[in-house]
């Protein structure tokens, strides 16, 4: 058995040299196979099992053996006497190898030029850009020498490796860091499938929102099951084919939101499968949720960048959201690990994957356990990946990829040496393969051989010291090979020393001279080692600020309780036929209306004083678009498929500012780009909750369709898409519910079981059978009339006619078909449709004895609704009772829940306002706004929230300052970045490309109205 000493760089020449099989050689070929032993090394073989002077036996590429084990004699044998071998780490989503795919400039959906409505692949493929089922990360993928190195600087071996493009984006493939040819870096070709909800580079028009391509997302796989029964009218649908065979793989969703998460999860379900979640770095927020999903995460380590704060002004702009995210986001992979919820860490998302250890640790110091991080930097993205057999831990037959560190490796002064990928060593640091650090006896003779002994104490390259009686500090030099020494023994000493020479290992010699002149030799002979002291958990305890519900400066720390109220004495507007009651009392309990009556009484309740106050029903919004991630799937003319409830954001501040403004209900439309829009979403402003917790359970489904100039797109520069005019506008409601009937007429016909479903369709389905409910975006009298000979004539309601500004030129046929209308109470002149509006348009409806609502349509004049509507008291002499009831009431009638909310009524949901004065004044302000009898708003604590915010930004903004430097980032000059919200309108047609970005103080005071 032959044993070589290393020397620096020394193992690098000992690389495996392979030769492929099938491929011929340009010269002389050498099919060694290397045999390697790494002897006397601490070996963490997995994150349950570490062996002491163990060793690690390779041949061939593979591991064949740990443990006590005899060496071959044909094995290099490598001295590994105090270092550590570690399985290398796997990252588990990863663009590595894979290059990135660029949008074409010349068109798109970006109003640069016409649109691009259908898909321009070449092939037999689908009909959609964005489901990529064909790309195979295995056709993609080459080495990249540049990128393979940073990553195995970090203690990277392999990764999953896709094209991050595309809603479906094809397969990945765990590849191997090695710089060898592509087929012998490959451990699995294909090893999962990955999907998301943003297109990529395709610039058809649909989707343009993620309620479309979470819609696009569900068709596709409905027509995946359904292409398996091979139906000749679809002939070859390679995509679906691509689709159907990926499904056996394991399904890694890259959602990169909390909300997302959740959005991903349920689509999932709704199909029966179980995504392993790539997350966006919020997860945290919502740990119980995160939970309930029963998946696997893939976390990124990529925390947010301190905001710039060092400007006052600037500070100003930064949410306080932004910063407490800045603060807790490092907490997430702790958190996770504390409840139980398996998951692999990532590099994705990091600018510069040198940040990973430092990130890594800081993860550590939040609460991230070094068993946890070392699983889920190994067996856990092998076990997710299907490659646990292959590598992932230090086991006889796998692949050798490991890592060779001079300590524990998530030790801060632990250096990684060397990175062996499929058994071919990469040097990382190989300069501190023999560290220095130590104690030595340092041994001077003179001349004529007498001699004098110190001790030498070494820290680093360039610090010693040198101890005989007294400590002196010496000036030190270490090279690699070379030394230099000199110091004074104490202050007063006439002595002087300067010695040269070289280092062999734990032996340093050479020849020197002291401040006489004389000549002299010397010796160093080490004597123990320095160990780096582990610090990485020893800094001081955390202070960290609270995760609420919302992660704002309202939110909750906790969600509030639903509670036995009685309101006392004060003035209450029922909008039943009892009118307002005065000194009137009103019993909540479990969340609903338990008495109303004069000197109750409830032993267990929380009193409220009621008296010189006014109790009415929480207002109804029947028209808004707050609380959603987008609004307008403006793609195509008819999008009954996508879905509002399926983008629901409950962090919008709206939901809040509307609280405070006495909202309690809220219908969520879609926007009005389409003649047929999308299915809405009626809400309740429960503050703080999810967002399926958000939804009005047991509500009527309702839909929005749309007239005039939004849906013809007047204003487009750029629209190829039908219809043009408003003729085009009647004729797609005509073709869509001709179709709609044919496809009824087949799912009851003989081959029911072979007809395609289709989800726009289904909707239009459910109007015709009276089980879903239009709410119609509307202005001019002509186009009122037609859609009602429409509905006519296909035998269904349109059940609001909503903004109706002509709705009294033509009042008494919306009356005739049973319509209710919802209007703005004075908007004018802000399109060219909207000139013949008139202030009494809400009155004269209500005269001729239609349901009206004031509706916002705005996330500012929601906050305000009380005012709008008794603006119909001066302008059409309504009475306050019927003005009030056009925010309360008749909503609740417009919307089929007139049995749960809309009067303060035994039995109904106990939504309630109380004001401070009559509710139509310009002066009331509500004090206390209930939702299913929960205090979600009180004025009283939203001074002290105020008062909280303030403080916590004083604090947070300190905190910032004294680290003066983005976290786990380099110090240095960054720009101030204020913190925005999208505010979506009801108009916009692709929110994801021009959205309106309008700067919104989600810290700033917002009680009252």
């Amino acid at each position: 058995m032959r044993k070589f000493l290393l020397t620096l760089g020394g193992l690098t020449v000992l690389s495996i040299l392979r030769a492929q099989e099938s491929f011929p050689v340009n010269g002389v070929a050498d099919n060694r196979d290397r045999c390697y032993a790494f002897t006397h090394a601490t070996l963490v073989r997995d994150g349950q099992t570490t062996l002491q002077d163990a060793t690690l036996l390779v041949k061939k590429g593979m591991i064949v053996g740990t443990g006590k084990i005899s060496i071959p004699p044909d094995a290099v044998v490598i001295d590994c006497s105090g270092k550590y071998i570690y399985p290398s780490f796997i990252d588990a989503y990863s663009d590595y190898g894979i290059t990135a795919p660029q949008r074409p400039t010349a068109a798109g959906f970006n109003f640069r030029g016409p649109s691009q409505i259908e898909s321009n692949q070449k092939g037999a493929f689908g009909w959609n850009q964005a489901i990529r089922t064909d790309i195979d990360a295995s056709h993609l993928f080459t080495v990249d020498e540049t990128k393979a190195k940073a990553l195995r600087d970090q203690g990277f071996g392999s990764v999953l490796t896709l094209q991050k493009d595309g809603i479906a984006r094809g397969t990945g493939a765990v590849v191997t860091l090695a710089e060898e040819k592509e087929n012998l870096d490959i451990v699995k070709g294909k090893a999962a499938a990955i999907y998301s909800f943003s297109k990529g580079v395709s610039t058809q028009t649909y989707p343009s929102s993620l309620m479309g391509s979470i819609a696009l997302l569900r068709q596709t796989y409905l027509d995946a099951a359904w292409y398996k029964s091979n139906p000749p009218s679809e002939g070859v649908n390679l995509s679906l084919q691509h689709w159907n065979e990926a499904q056996n793989l394991p399904q890694i969703f890259d959602a990169s939101d909390k909300w997302n998460c959740l959005r991903a999860d349920r689509v999932g379900d709704e199909f029966g499968v179980q995504y392993i979640l790539k997350g966006g770095g919020n997860e945290y927020q919502r740990m119980a949720e995160m939970k309930a999903t029963h998946a696997s995460f893939i976390l990124p380590l990529d925390f947010p960048e301190a905001p710039n704060v060092d400007d006052p002004n600037d500070a100003r702009f930064v949410s306080l959201a932004d910063m407490k995210h800045w603060e807790l986001a490092p907490s997430e992979p702790g958190l996770f690990e504390k409840n139980g919820i398996s998951f692999a860490l990532t590099t994705a998302d990091m600018r510069d994957v040198k940040t990973f250890w430092p990130n890594l640790r800081k993860a550590m110091e939040y609460g991230l356990t070094e068993a946890a991080a070392l699983e889920a930097l190994t067996k856990e993205p092998a076990t997710l990946l299907g490659v646990y057999d292959k590598v992932g831990s230090l086991d006889a037959g796998k692949l050798a990829n490991f890592i060779i560190t001079n300590g524990p490796v998530f030790n801060e002064k632990t250096t990684i040496l060397q990175n062996w990928v499929q058994g071919i060593a990469y040097d990382v640091k190989m300069s501190d393969w023999n560290s220095i650090s130590g104690t030595y006896t340092l041994s001077l003779k003179d001349a004529s051989g007498a001699a004098q002994s110190y001790t030498l104490s070494v820290k680093s390259t360039s610090s010693a010291s040198v101890i005989h009686g007294d400590t002196s500090t010496a000036k030190f030099s270490y090279g690699g090979k070379l030394i230099s020494l000199s110091w004074s023994p104490g202050r007063r000493a006439r002595t002087g020393f300067r010695l040269s020479g070289v280092a062999a290992d734990t032996v340093w010699s050479g020849s020197g001279t002291d401040t006489a002149g004389n000549i002299l030799t010397w010796t160093a002979v080490l004597t123990s080692r320095t160990m780096a002291p582990d610090t990485t958990h020893r800094k001081p305890p955390l202070r960290l600020g609270k995760i609420t519900y919302p992660m704002d400066g309202y939110g909750w720390d906790e969600l509030p309780k639903q509670e036995t109220i009685l309101i006392k004495n004060a003035r209450v507007w029922t909008n039943e036929a009892e009118g307002r009651l005065d000194n009137t009392d009103v019993l909540i309990r479990n969340g609903k209306i338990a008495a109303v009556g004069k000197n109750l009484s409830a032993g267990d309740a929380r009193v409220i004083d009621g008296t010189g106050k006014q109790l009415t029903p929480g207002i109804i919004d029947e028209h808004s678009h707050i609380a959603a991630a987008s609004i307008n799937e403006g793609a195509q003319s008819v999008t009954s498929e996508v879905r509002i409830g399926d983008n629901l954001n409950p962090d919008d501040i709206n939901i809040y500012r509307q609280l405070a403004g006495g909202v309690t209900t809220s219908h969520i439309l879609h926007g009005s780009a389409n003649s047929i829009g999308g299915q809405t979403q009626l809400i309740k402003l429960r503050w703080g909750v999810d967002d399926t917790s958000l939804k009005f359970k047991g509500a009527d489904p309702f839909i929005k369709f749309a007239l005039g100039e939004n849906v013809k797109r007047t204003t487009s520069q750029s629209n190829n898409r039908f219809p043009d005019t408003r003729m085009g506008v009647d004729q797609v409601f005509v073709d869509a519910f001709t179709r709609a009937t044919d496809y009824e007429k087949a799912l009851k016909g003989a081959g029911a079981a072979h007809v395609r479903r289709d989800l726009e369709l289904d909707a239009l389905v459910e109007i015709l059978n009276h089980k879903r409910f239009i709410t119609c975006h509307s202005y001019v009298q002509s186009e009122i009339t037609a859609l009602i000979r429409v509905a006519d004539h296909y035998g269904f309601t349109v059940n609001t006619f909503t903004h109706i500004l002509e709705g009294y030129k033509v009042a008494d046929k919306m009356k005739a078909h049973g319509a209710n209308t919802s209007t703005f109470s004075d908007w004018w002149a802000y399109k060219q449709e909207v000139q013949d509006a008139i202030a009494y348009n809400a009155s004269l409806m209500h005269q001729v004895g239609l349901n009206v609502c004031i509706n916002s349509d705005d996330p500012e004049q929601a906050r305000h609704l009380n005012q709008e509507a008794a603006k119909s008291i001066k302008y059409g002499g309504m009475s306050e009772e019927d003005a009030f009831k056009m925010v309360s009431l008749n909503p609740a009638i417009a919307l089929h829940v007139q049995d749960h909310v809309g009067s303060i009524k035994v039995g109904k949901d106990a939504d309630v306002v109380l004001w401070s004065d009559n509710p139509l004044s310009v002066y009331a302000k509500p004090e206390k706004t209930i939702v299913d009898g929960i205090v979600y708003y009180d004025a009283d604590h939203d001074l002290q929230l105020r008062r909280d915010i303030q403080a916590e930004r004083t604090r947070l903004i300190s905190k910032i300052l004294a680290e003066n430097a983005p976290a786990g980032g380099t110090p240095g000059p960054r720009r101030p970045r204020p913190s925005y919200q999208v505010v979506l309108s009801c108009g916009d047609h692709a929110e994801h490309n021009n959205g309106l970005i309008t700067l919104d103080l989600q810290d700033e005071d917002v009680a009252g109205n």
